[in-house]
């Protein structure tokens, strides 16, 4: 049991780092308990124990932040995850929108010496498969400036830097269209009507939904 409630704080601290780093003005225990698909109950008893371990502060606006050692600990979970997902795509030859939740088991590994090993392994990447950066040992990460799809400049070459959305259907569906980090592509067009955008990949336009341009951010190629 000690085993799984481990995990199960490891994926609170994951989850706060993720809603915090979208800068969610209010992450109280309704988005947190949206997030994790669980009652609002469930999550208020785990909050309060993470509160106990100093891991988390709730704030007098009943806001909840990590402190320093639970920021800590969370990017550390997150650089073993990202360093999975390396793994699973280019040694083992997983697609990119399967890895997710392999890497959500092998993520919870305590050995410190297996995850330096394997990121020596890997050649020290930088970046997952979905473009997001990878902590390094002592928890620090190197953050990129991007702009949704959706606000880009018509007219104008940008290349995709990451993902906002990972789920595994919409990594399949950007798959289809071939976009991923790393893709160079010209901006064509907003259409008003429905807000989609057009863009010019390989001589080929592609028209992507209002949803899928605010999930792929970029940067000016």
């Amino acid at each position: 049991m000690a085993h799984f409630t481990h995990h199960s704080e490891e994926n609170y601290l994951k989850t706060l780092f993720k809603l915090s780093s979208k800068q969610i003005k209010k992450v109280n225990n309704i988005a947190l308990a949206k997030e994790l698909d669980l009652n609002p109950a469930t999550v208020l008893e785990m909050v309060r124990k993470l509160v106990s371990k100093k891991l988390v502060k709730i704030m007098p606006d009943k806001t909840i932040q990590l402190s320093d050692t639970g920021k800590k600990q969370a990017l550390i979970i997150i650089r073993k995850h990202r360093l999975w997902e390396v793994f699973l795509t280019e040694k083992l030859k997983y697609n990119w929108n399967e890895v997710h939740e392999l890497a959500e088991q092998l993520e919870h590994i305590q050995s410190e010496d297996m995850i330096d090993r394997l990121e020596t392994f890997l050649g020290y990447p930088e970046f997952d498969p979905h473009g997001d950066p990878i902590p390094d040992r002592k928890g620090i990460i190197k953050a990129k400036s991007s702009i949704p799809l959706s606000n880009a400049i018509k007219g104008k070459n940008y290349i995709v830097v990451s993902l906002a959305d990972t789920s595994d259907s919409f990594l399949e569906y950007l798959g289809n269209v071939n976009i991923k980090p790393g893709t160079k592509f010209l901006l064509t067009n907003h259409n008003e009507y429905d807000n989609s955008s057009n863009v010019l990949l390989q001589k080929k336009v592609i028209q992507l939904s209002e949803k899928a341009a605010k999930n792929i951010l970029i940067q000016s190629a």
